[in-house]
């Protein structure tokens, strides 16, 4: 009999993933779709049960190939129920039940968890986590969370909110969060809070800076166009990276003495700037955390960018 195959769903806001993979969790097929929010999102789970039963036509493949299926969504998830609330950026606004639908479509097993979750055991299984059993994933993108695997289990906390590490304070008093408090570590280190660092340091920045002529013509800016001006040496960039990187120094130093996690992976979008970023948090990390934390955790960028989610998940499907 042939090895059977794991299945990965990775559901995001604007497309959602799908990977064939081994039970070694090599990719062997992968494909994409949009991911549809109107109507209250009630397109996401037919689409996506559509798109498996396309694909397993198309590779001849029927139920009795497969393990399982697992996925990673944005909002809060119950493994246990398999369902997910609170996932606004796929307009779920109501309890969604995808475990319970795509079982009775497919016939193949399915688990799920959150998206954070799901992306830290695809990095502890094939990517920077080089499978150790405590490895913490800090995704730094519109918001920040993170995934976390202690002694070899996911922690998922009473409510599943354990790896908030986006709204762990870093400082008090300041710019208000989405979650309704301030000084949250996403407020000045996600994408979305360094432009925020960024529009205030150059109101008050005198010298000259490609970056403030940009904000002082009035053009949109990102994380990105940050980083890139403090690589080419602009001084007012440079101040803004540093000032970010000591936050999240700050945060991760936070969850070091807390966790002692073998590796603690910075991913998600931010991380593009790459070892220019990691060297500047490395620098805080040190300064913030207990020296036994600081000689035995190991800050290190995730590995598998795009295909983390889709592994991570497949990784669920495992007996």
């Amino acid at each position: 009999m042939a090895d059977k195959k794991l299945m990965g769903v990775d559901l995001g806001g604007t497309t959602c993933k799908f990977a064939i993979l081994t039970e070694d969790g090599e990719i062997q097929q992968r494909w994409s779709i949009d991911t549809n929010i109107l109507d209250e999102g009630s397109h996401i789970i037919p689409d996506i049960i559509a798109s498996i039963q396309d694909h397993l036509k198309l590779y001849n493949m029927t139920a009795d190939d497969f393990v399982g299926i697992g996925m990673g969504t944005p909002g809060t998830v119950d493994p246990q129920l398999g369902t997910v609330i609170g996932a606004y950026n796929l307009n779920w606004k109501t309890m969604q039940y995808p475990k319970r639908e795509i079982e009775a479509a497919t016939g193949i097993p399915f688990k799920i968890n959150n998206d954070v979750n799901v992306a830290a055991m695809g990095e502890q299984w094939k990517g920077a986590g080089d499978k150790s059993d405590n490895v913490t994933l800090v995704a730094l993108g519109t918001g920040i969370g993170a995934g976390i695997v202690a002694d070899g289990v996911l922690l998922h906390g009473v409510a599943g909110s354990a790896g908030e590490v986006g709204h762990v304070t870093v400082e008090p008093n300041g710019y208000m969060c989405t979650c309704g408090k301030r000084g949250c570590l996403e407020t000045v280190a996600s994408a979305t809070g360094i432009v925020h660092v960024a529009r205030d340091m150059a109101e008050e920045y005198a010298g000259d800076s490609k970056l403030k002529q940009i904000l002082d013509d009035g053009d949109d800016i990102s994380s990105k166009i940050v980083f890139d001006c403090a690589q080419a040496g602009d001084k007012l960039a440079l101040m803004i990276v540093d000032k970010v990187c000591y936050y999240l120094g700050l945060g991760l130093g936070n969850v070091g003495n807390l966790l002692n996690p073998e590796y603690l992976l910075i991913g998600g979008g931010v991380s593009a700037a790459g070892d220019f970023l990691l060297t500047r948090v490395q620098k805080y990390f040190d300064q913030f955390t207990f020296p036994n934390v600081r000689n035995t955790t190991h800050l290190r960028l995730a590995t598998l960018g795009n295909t983390a989610g889709v592994v991570g998940a497949g990784s669920l499907a495992r007996p």
